[in-house]
């Protein structure tokens, strides 16, 4: 069905409104919501975050694991010209006071199962931006205040004064210097990742788009609207477990982006789980690295499965290059095997090159550089850093990914290593200096090196190298169990080594590549 080109992140909801407004949009948790109900309902949200003093330029904040309130809030803020700061649920609490203190929040979303963690940071003085917290609970029902605050306004339209550079969701990337940098994301981003990353991805007449990756990550934030887009129904998962996937595909959910790690699980699942998810009829990758032996045995189980792999950074609101379900298809079949562990070609609209680091010059095709990016997708900054954002994007907007890799002559993009200090688990980012400043508190510790090794489930594990104060001992549990207080789960190292000294350089900065080298010697490179 045409349609005028969207502008506004919640220009295609208010279409299919319109247009379609009895069909189901999203289900979620046994509820589901048509079209106009919707609508209705994020128009409602609006009138809500208006009532609350929320005006352009502002920021509110959400906390939980995936839930529908959270695409509302995103969809409601951004139509009055204020941002939504989506904080990673699995954060620690130092986490969440940070993040929410950074982007300054007036009003925080929270789910119930966070809740305890939001009033004791604000017993001890802690968020003090915040204005209003409103509760959020997973079922609904009469006791839930979010679905009493929505009921109480009426609904409002978009601000006049909107604009589609104004920024409508800011997203928490893991810091390079120690602390997460919030990275704005403004409509125009949003709207054109929609239609840029759709290439190759079309839905049919009776699809349900699987919405599983957690909103917190552009996987989510960015994939959902997909659905939005092409007006057809979404199923939202609560998390991407394997029994929330599974109901999801008996709902009839056919089309999905996880992670290479859910393959993996399926995969080990047993003969049951294989052909239920013989269902999928597109099942989309990245975040993370891709085992090539787990991709052919993923598409000899299922040779019916579109698989389509994508790369890009929350940067760029999501996807910047894709290899596409046919090009699979072709290299494992033809002469280019080499392929697959490619990241594809550019999407429509991202420009690609590769670059000497030290030279800033682009270097010949197939040879070893930086991976930089320009498209309109890119982030307006990152928010209140403006060194932090002047030294990623350049005067005539290119990005610089960090990520190191190649591009051949046909301009498939290959990603080989990583300049920045990041480790990919399980789809999560984290930089390695932020796990540091954690342990380097730690009474025993001397010094920290924090790197990435391989784990064929996850990609990548953290791995901590320490060194020690003379006279004093720490075991390895403990010192996992001391970054868990600090850190979330997730960025905790699984393993510790002691050494007697860390490798450096003549000018005593220390060789990540060479503790890194030993575990990835028998990888063709570290990013797969």
């Amino acid at each position: 069905m045409s349609s005028p080109d969207p502008r506004f992140v919640d220009d295609r909801l208010a279409h299919w409104a319109r247009e379609t407004p009895d069909a189901a949009a999203m289900t979620y948790l046994g509820r589901t919501w048509t079209w106009s109900q919707w609508d209705d309902r994020v128009r409602r949200a609006a009138g809500g975050l208006q009532a609350l003093g929320v005006r352009r330029g502002d920021v509110v904040s959400f906390l939980d694991k995936n839930h529908p309130a959270c695409v509302e809030v995103s969809l409601a803020a951004g139509s009055l010209g204020a941002a939504n700061a989506i904080v990673n649920w699995r954060s620690s609490p130092d986490e969440v006071e940070y993040a929410v203190e950074d982007c300054g929040a007036q009003v925080l979303f929270v789910g119930r199962e966070l809740a305890p963690t939001v009033a004791a940071l604000r017993r001890r003085g802690a968020l003090p931006a915040v204005r209003t917290v409103v509760e959020v609970t997973p079922e609904g029902g009469d006791d839930d205040e979010y679905e009493a605050w929505l009921a109480q306004h009426e609904p409002v339209g978009r601000g006049p004064d909107v604009q589609v550079d104004d920024t409508c969701l800011v997203m928490y990337s893991s810091g390079t210097t120690g602390r997460p940098k919030g990275v704005m994301l403004t409509h125009e981003n949003m709207v054109c990742h929609t239609v840029n990353a759709h290439d190759g991805w079309s839905f049919e007449p009776g699809d349900k788009s699987l919405v599983a990756m957690p909103l917190f990550h552009v996987g989510g934030s960015s994939y959902v609207l997909f659905g939005i887009h092409d007006g057809v129904e979404s199923v939202m998962t609560r998390e991407p477990d394997g029994a929330s996937l599974a109901g999801a595909i008996l709902q009839g959910a056919n089309r999905t982006f996880l992670v290479p790690a859910v393959l993996a699980q399926v995969l080990q699942s047993g003969p049951d789980a294989v052909r239920l998810f013989a269902g999928l009829r597109t099942y989309t990758y990245g975040a993370a690295p891709m085992p090539p032996p787990l991709l052919r045995a993923a598409m000899e189980a299922w040779p019916e499965t579109d698989f389509l792999q994508v790369y890009g950074l929350t940067e760029v609101a999501g996807v910047a290059t894709h290899l596409l379900p046919d090009e699979h298809r072709e290299a494992a079949a033809s002469g280019h095997p080499e392929r697959l562990v490619s990241a594809g070609r550019p999407v429509p609209g991202v420009e690609v090159k590769v670059v000497d680091p030290t030279s800033l010059e682009e270097v010949a095709t197939g040879e070893h550089g930086e991976i930089w990016l320009r498209t309109r997708q890119l982030m307006k900054g990152y928010l209140g850093k403006p060194e932090a954002t002047a030294e990623v994007v350049t005067d005539d907007g290119w990005f610089r990914t960090g990520d190191m890799g190649r591009l051949d002559a046909d301009g498939f993009v290959f990603v080989q290593d990583r300049l920045k200090d990041m480790i990919i688990s399980g789809g999560e980012n984290i930089y390695s200096p932020e796990v540091e400043r954690v342990l380097a508190e730690h009474p025993a510790v001397l010094e920290v090196a924090v790197i990435g090794v391989p784990d064929e489930t996850w990609g990548e594990a953290v791995k901590a190298v320490v060194v020690l104060k003379e006279g004093t001992s720490v075991s390895e549990a403990q010192l996992i169990a001391y970054s868990r207080e600090h850190l979330a789960h997730f960025k905790c190292p699984r393993s510790v080594d002691v050494v007697e000294a860390l490798p450096r350089n003549p000018t005593g900065k220390i060789l990540k590549r060479d503790l890194r080298a030993p575990f990835w010697a028998s990888r063709e490179s570290q990013v797969v």
